[in-house]
């Protein structure tokens, strides 16, 4: 017994010395974790490679950030209105980021991309539901989607059968050939029964919103992309006669001839098009892929070989399309992070989006601890009917507006809460119409859920704690720094003369010039100064006020390093330098040399004190560094320090 008692403190022992082994380094009552440090570092550190000095030099730096850090929190800086709102405001723009499921999204753009790679020759049958269908009108329907789906088992053409049953006004002519498919062309649901089927098979009934739908997978073909065209329309009117179809296909063939004689194509959609929108844009169409359009419009836009050329007169059942490609876009079969970023936007604006919403809303109730209470639905309704027509009513049926529907460790939610959202869902149709209370308490759930995971973000989610921890604490040094040495050093006069009088051996000049330097946008800006100035440099300041921004310019005494000149050579006093072109911009930057300073000469108090504030300033905070080792002494655990690499 013994022997086990002492066992089980031994194995303690061990593994409160192994926590305690991970701390890199204490100051004062605090400490910093290996786990913390490394994760600053491996963020923050530039180099390609690591080093023992590079490790060594950020702990530095990383002590001194938690001391001056620290010196805020006990200042209460944090508290300020200032640093609260800034914190907010950031927490507001980067939450969103963070409320996802990664897993289920990236398994949906994996699934997206996999499509993308080939396009489907679909045929469909529908057979519609009216939108507020009796059970009967639901009945009518089934059977009728039966006895088209018996006609396929009967080995019928597919064709025929949905000329036969198909409420697809299109069926008759088409014989239900939608053309080619592709990923994001149909509803979700829709498009995971196309793609789910083998080539010439056929699906079995299946129940939309909108109805029953039976589908046939004709032929399976490589994604052929997306296309740019410009086109020309002769439109049919309503109640088209024959001739005048005949009189549209002879101007169709007239305009075609002058396209390819050389005249303008936009030039042409503008002056015939009868397409209201693209005509104002040379007849110019958004980029689509197959699904889009008119199966045979898409056919004939598709089957131009090369951009520029142009099809003869097209029939639809729209009118005359003469169609110029534009510019042809390959679907991308190469796996890389440019392809899946595209797809899931896509993917985050379609409707599949809502299944990766479905299984976060799952984790999100279930890592916040969220529990219905038991409140009768049916009574529940009651309450809220009569509410809304007695606002003052407190109670019935055991229900009141204190009543808690649901739970979540810090928040209970009452039935006022669930009153007011369905008011607010009452004056928004997309979120109401049509839906039972049933349903607006599912959509209420989700909401509540999601507000109350978004508010209380940082206690789920680690990453998310640390970016706003990390933001807060950069705010809190800034605003320390500024207190406690930037403003001291730019406003104590005194302290910085006496600074500059105990250190005037740092401020020297070396070589240098009295010189104005010219930064123009071109060359020929740049040209055009150098002539005006040539006579009068003194008159600078007015070319540079009447310059609407293309010339900026500054004055004073200047290192000959500082000076653009190509190898620093040829400095000539009242002579313009050389023209130096900077890139990435073209501006060109040369200057006029007033007077040349050969020898070594003291700074004066002014010269030297935008230099002296900067030393002034590294010497107030390494003394306020010193203070802060006194108040917090700080201690690095060697042991761990050595096993940073």
């Amino acid at each position: 017994m013994k022997k086990m008692v002492f066992s089980f403190f031994a194995v303690i022992f061990i593994f409160i010395n192994g926590i305690n082994a991970q701390i890199l380094f204490t100051y004062g009552n605090h400490s910093v974790s290996k786990q913390e440090f490394l994760k600053a570092y491996q963020k923050n550190n530039n180099e390609k490679s690591t080093s023992e000095k590079s490790y060594a030099d950020y702990l530095e730096l990383y002590v001194r950030f938690k001391l001056k850090v620290q010196a805020a929190y006990d200042m209460k800086l944090d508290t300020l209105a200032t640093q609260k709102t800034e914190l907010q405001n950031f927490r507001n723009q980067v939450a969103d980021t963070y409320i996802n499921d990664n897993s289920s999204m990236d398994k949906l753009v994996n699934e997206a991309f996999r499509r993308s790679q080939k396009d489907i020759h679909l045929a469909h049958i529908l057979i519609s539901v009216p939108k507020n269908a009796t059970p009967a009108d639901t009945l009518k329907a089934f059977q009728k989607a039966s006895a088209a789906y018996a006609d396929l088992k009967n080995g019928k053409d597919f064709g025929d059968v949905a000329s036969k049953y198909s409420d697809d006004q299109t069926a008759k002519q088409n014989h239900g050939d939608l053309g080619y498919i592709t990923v994001f062309t149909l509803p979700y649901d829709l498009e995971n029964l196309a793609y789910g089927l083998l080539p010439g098979k056929y699906s079995k009934i299946y129940r939309s919103k909108t109805g029953y739908h039976i589908f046939k997978n004709i032929d399976v073909r490589k994604a052929i992309g997306k296309i740019r065209v410009a086109q020309i329309l002769f439109q049919f009117p309503p109640d088209i006669t024959e001739s005048t179809k005949m009189n549209l296909k002879q101007k169709a063939d007239s305009v075609y001839n002058l396209a390819m004689s050389g005249v303008n194509f936009g030039e042409l959609a503008k002056k015939y098009s009868g397409d209201n929108l693209s005509f104002q844009t040379n007849g110019d169409l958004p980029e689509f892929g197959v699904g889009k359009y008119d199966v045979l419009f898409e056919n004939a836009s598709f089957a131009l070989k090369n951009d520029g050329d142009i099809t003869k007169p097209i029939l639809t059942s729209f009118g005359y399309h003469i169609i110029k490609r534009l510019k042809r876009t390959p679907v991308s079969a190469t796996e890389n992070k440019e392809t899946f970023n595209e797809i899931k936007q896509m993917v985050q604006a379609d409707s599949r989006a809502n299944i990766s919403k479905k299984i976060l809303l799952q984790k999100i109730l279930t890592e916040s601890k969220f529990k219905r209470e038991p409140v009768d639905d049916n009574n529940l309704g009651i309450f809220t009917d009569s509410s809304f027509r007695n606002p003052s009513l407190y109670s019935l049926n055991g229900i009141d507006k204190k009543t808690i529907l649901f739970v979540f460790p810090d928040k209970n939610i009452t039935v006022s809460d669930w009153i007011v959202y369905v008011k607010s869902a009452r004056n928004i149709p997309s979120l109401s119409n049509g839906k039972t209370y049933k349903e607006l308490e599912e959509q209420f759930i989700q909401s509540t859920a999601f507000e109350y995971y978004r508010n209380h973000l940082e206690d789920y989610n680690k990453d998310f704690a640390y970016q706003l921890n990390e933001f807060k604490e950069g705010n809190m040094l800034f605003e320390i720094m500024q207190r406690s040495i930037w403003n001291k050093a730019s406003t104590d006069t005194i302290g910085l003369k006496n600074y500059y009088d105990a250190n005037k051996k740092k401020y020297y000049w070396e070589a240098s010039a009295d010189a104005v330097v010219f930064t123009c946008n071109n060359e020929g800006a740049a040209n055009k100064v150098k002539s005006q100035l040539q006579n009068n440099i003194g008159d600078w300041k007015k070319l540079l006020n009447a310059s609407d921004g293309s010339v900026q310019s500054d004055s004073g005494r200047f290192l000959l390093t500082q000076l653009p000149i190509p190898e620093q050579k040829g400095f000539i006093e009242n002579q313009y330098t050389s023209f130096v072109v900077n890139q990435p911009d073209n501006t060109v930057t040369f200057a006029y040399i007033i007077k040349i300073y050969k020898e070594r000469t003291q700074r004066t108090f002014t010269e030297a004190r935008g230099l002296a504030t900067n030393d002034y300033q590294n010497f107030l905070e390494e003394k306020w560094i010193e203070e802060l080792k006194k108040k917090y002494p700080v201690k690095i655990n060697q042991d761990v320090s050595k096993t940073l690499r």
